[in-house]
């Protein structure tokens, strides 16, 4: 990506700014064209949507502390009633205006915010500046009252003054639009990071007595197993070479050590110390006391055929299900159903997510009476996701029917099946 340029801030503080928030500079660039000069009347009301963990609050944090704009941060779901959130807007108003807090602000309606906003707002420090209001979580709105959410939408306008309402969340904006009508905001997608965008972020902060390829490439494989880097396993990289390039001998040291952990990482069952402790004293991570509640939950009938299915809808291949799952498949030529990439186990590979009508496909064949798809089995897979047992992936917009993956051990699945 090209560094970031704007002519309203300077260079050396949109350089820090590109070094703070890797693989969003394109967001950031967006951000800046938006909010133009300091002085500018900026777009009313942006509303910037993505998942969980994408860089939405962080971005937006860095940009206008780097930057130095002015701003009041708000998290609506600490702020969880009207009266809360528009009298902690007002203080933290009145420490950007430099006014000193004598009394605390009393707010009971939007009329009362609308005058107190504006009062605020006439100082000498905020009225030459655009004022961004940053409203975090802002799906809570919903749950106010009808007038709040298109009140902010037009604040701009409702108060005659320079302020933009920045609102951050998990939804997209038409399961967010009120049904009333309101102002349009400039709606804004910020994307899940990829894998190598992952890899870049985690590369940066590497041991200093380590090269930034070595350590590259202990990311690049702890990435490809578990998608979510724990430093432990760093250590026994390291042990396994004296020569960073010898990355065989680096992979064959470490595959041992990464498929003890798989037992616990889907479930988290132990901390890192935890851990860390066990790999010293030379145990099982089964040895820890009291380690895995798991292994005592008693489930419904159902429940435990849902688990097994689901079990073998993550670790076995699409295409052996026919095989594996049919009284009447047909002749089926003795062939190695095995790709030469999926040799390596499964089991150290993970589990892959599987939609909801291949786990019922399955469930119907290994359970021996007829199941119906009643919402009894359905409430029993929500369940099994509360429990954490099963993890749904993919988004909420989807328009085809739910994911899931299976997030317990072999162990486990085999105590249930006897």
């Amino acid at each position: 990506m090209p560094n970031l340029e704007h002519p309203a801030y300077p260079a050396d503080d949109l350089l820090h700014l590109e070094s703070l928030v890797p693989c969003r500079e394109s967001q950031v660039s967006t951000l800046l064209s938006i909010f133009g000069e300091r002085q500018q009347f900026s777009f009313p009301s942006i509303f910037i949507y993505g998942h969980t963990s994408s860089g939405k609050t962080y971005v937006m944090q860095t940009l206008l502390t780097t930057l130095q704009l002015p701003h009041v941060f708000v998290n609506c779901v600490e702020c969880f009633t009207s009266r809360l959130l528009l009298e902690e807007i007002l203080i933290q108003l009145q420490g950007c205006s430099g006014t000193e807090q004598t009394s605390p602000v009393r707010c009971d309606t939007l009329n009362d915010f609308v005058r107190l906003f504006k009062q605020a707002l006439a100082t000498q420090e905020l009225q030459d500046e655009t004022l961004y209001l940053v409203l975090d979580r802002a799906e809570q709105l919903r749950e106010m009252e009808a007038n709040i959410l298109p009140a902010f939408l037009r604040l701009q306008e409702l108060t005659d003054r320079n302020v933009t309402v920045v609102l951050l969340s998990e939804i997209v904006w038409e399961l967010f639009r009120p049904n009333t009508g309101c102002f349009e905001p400039f709606t804004m997608y910020f994307p899940d990071y990829s894998i190598g965008h992952l890899q870049k972020i985690l590369s940066q902060n590497h041991p200093p007595e380590y090269s930034a390829d070595f350590y590259a490439a202990y990311i690049n494989i702890l990435l490809g197993v578990f998608y979510m880097v724990s430093s432990l396993e760093f250590l026994w990289f390291c042990l396994a070479a004296a020569n960073e390039r010898d990355t065989r001998k680096l992979w064959k040291n470490i595959e041992p050590h990464l498929k003890k952990a798989m037992q616990t990482v889907y479930l988290r069952e132990i901390s890192s110390s935890q851990w860390e402790r066990l790999q010293q004293d030379g145990g099982e991570p089964g040895q820890l006391k009291g380690l895995s509640a798991h292994t005592h939950v008693e489930l419904p009938y159902y429940s435990k055929f849902l688990l097994i299915a689901a079990y073998l809808a993550s670790y076995n291949p699409v295409r052996t299900d026919k095989r594996f799952f049919l009284k009447h498949h047909g002749k089926i030529r003795k062939t190695n159903f095995m790709k030469k990439h999926e040799k390596t186990s499964n089991h150290l590979l993970g589990p892959k997510p599987f939609p909801l009508d291949r786990l019922l496909a399955i469930l119907y064949s290994i359970v021996d009476n007829r199941v119906a798809p009643t919402a009894n089995i359905f409430s029993q897979i929500t369940s099994l996701v509360t429990l954490q047992l099963l993890s749904m992936v993919g988004q909420n917009d989807q328009l085809d029917g739910p994911r899931y993956k299976c997030t317990v051990s072999l162990d486990f699945i085999r105590a249930i099946a006897r």
